[in-house]
């Protein structure tokens, strides 16, 4: 008598991709026990770039395609957080009504974010997972760079780097060059990536680096001396800690290129 192994079905989940490399490592992960039906990005409506990432809108696209998901962009603005909540939970629940019932997330340590997020998803119904979550970075990004993952520094926080590091390719080289200040994957907020090729893709991007661009913040963000003891777990906001004084950010212009 032949017996039939049933494999259970497994949850379906939105990934929240940033274009970067701890986006795509999460996915990759989450592969093995989500079924991964969507991405999620958010851009910057003035600019057309990811938010904090600065990548164009086509590369962003270009990725969604090698990886062979749609994609759900959510748009914000310099308007106010109520305004990029509300399009955000739109969005989220526009994944709900496809089946999905948990959302990925590349977060590794920062747990006000965590929280944060926990919160919000709780809010429309949805379960949050972090595949990263407290993995050592050091091992986590020699991981990345062994299991033939690419990708390219497109932002870069002037209170730890300076624009050397601005669209340099992440290898053996550049994990060894990074001061001690810096976690070796950018979890402070250090840098941010492109991810541009790896085993989530069906080919790789082409692209090329354009000019690297600094912007100044308004108001330099200040070296954090919010107090972690306090209980904040009831709020809705998210506030950013710098371990730094960032007075801007470089940026190196990435651009695509005809197929």
């Amino acid at each position: 008598m032949t017996t039939i192994k049933i494999h259970p079905q497994k949850p379906k989940a939105l990934m929240c991709w940033s274009g970067g490399k701890d986006s795509a490592m999460a996915l990759h992960r989450a592969s093995q026990d989500f079924e991964v039906v969507t991405l999620m990005t958010t851009l910057n409506v003035e600019f057309k770039r990811i938010s904090m990432h600065g990548v164009r809108e086509e590369l962003l696209d270009a990725q969604a395609d090698a990886i062979g998901l749609p994609l759900i962009k959510v748009w914000g603005s310099t308007g106010s957080n109520q305004e990029y909540e509300k399009q955000m939970t739109n969005a989220l629940n526009q994944a709900k009504a496809i089946g999905v019932t948990h959302v990925i997330f590349g977060d590794i340590f920062l747990q006000d974010l965590r929280e944060y997020r926990e919160r919000q998803l709780a809010k429309v119904g949805l379960i949050a997972e972090f595949p990263l979550w407290q993995s050592n970075t050091t091992k986590l990004i020699q991981e990345f760079v062994t299991q033939g993952f690419q990708t390219i520094t497109c932002c870069i926080n002037d209170g730890y780097l300076d624009e050397s590091w601005a669209g340099r390719e992440i290898d053996t080289q550049f994990i060894q060059d990074l001061p001690p200040i810096v976690d070796p994957c950018g979890e402070n907020g250090e840098y941010h990536t492109f991810c541009f090729a790896g085993p989530i893709f069906h080919q790789p991007i082409r692209f090329t680096r354009g000019e690297v661009i600094y912007r100044p913040l308004p108001t330099p963000m200040p070296i954090s001396t919010q107090n972690h003891d306090r209980d904040d777990s009831s709020s809705d906001q998210y506030e950013c800690i710098s371990l730094v004084e960032t007075k801007g950010f470089w940026f190196c212009d990435l651009e695509t290129l005809p197929t």
